[in-house]
């Protein structure tokens, strides 16, 4: 393939994580890239786009795609508004609408748009999504800390 796949997905960083002091679960030793997290899988990348989902939610009160998305893509970095109306979009919901993040099905639907609108939408001949669901699910088990359901 001629094409370069985006950066967050050659990173197995699909959300573009920033580096920083946080030493993520499954962040490769050696960092290459100089702003962004890089993963050893897709999905640790996931789990950890999860993590901070979870604690917008838990320590900041952000259960809104409006609050978790300005705070996400901050307005100085990005065009938050059209980023949020895309997410609310994918999830079928209003801005303001409270959302259940102890849902994983909520978390997982999140996590898939915040990783559309990161990364773009594959091109072919590549799938309709960057990962399939299971790994999204197992990425919300682990960040739910969930056992595998059978």
């Amino acid at each position: 393939m001629s094409e370069k796949l985006p950066r967050g997905v050659r990173n197995h960083n699909p959300g573009n994580i920033r580096l920083s002091k946080t030493r993520w679960r499954g962040q490769k030793e050696f960092q290459f890239d100089p702003a962004f997290v890089e993963f050893e899988d897709p999905v640790m990348g996931l789990r950890a786009l999860m993590k901070v989902l979870l604690t917008y939610d838990r320590k900041y009160g952000l259960d809104t795609v409006q609050s978790i998305i300005n705070r996400w893509a901050p307005p100085h970095e990005n065009a938050t508004g059209h980023y949020a109306a895309h997410v609310c979009k994918r999830l079928n919901v209003k801005m303001r609408t409270t959302l259940n993040m102890k849902d994983p099905q909520i978390l997982i639907g999140l996590a898939e748009a915040i990783t559309l609108h990161e990364n773009g939408w594959p091109r072919k001949p590549l799938p309709k999504a960057w990962y399939p669901r299971e790994i999204y699910e197992q990425a919300c088990r682990m960040a739910m800390n969930l056992k595998k359901e059978n």
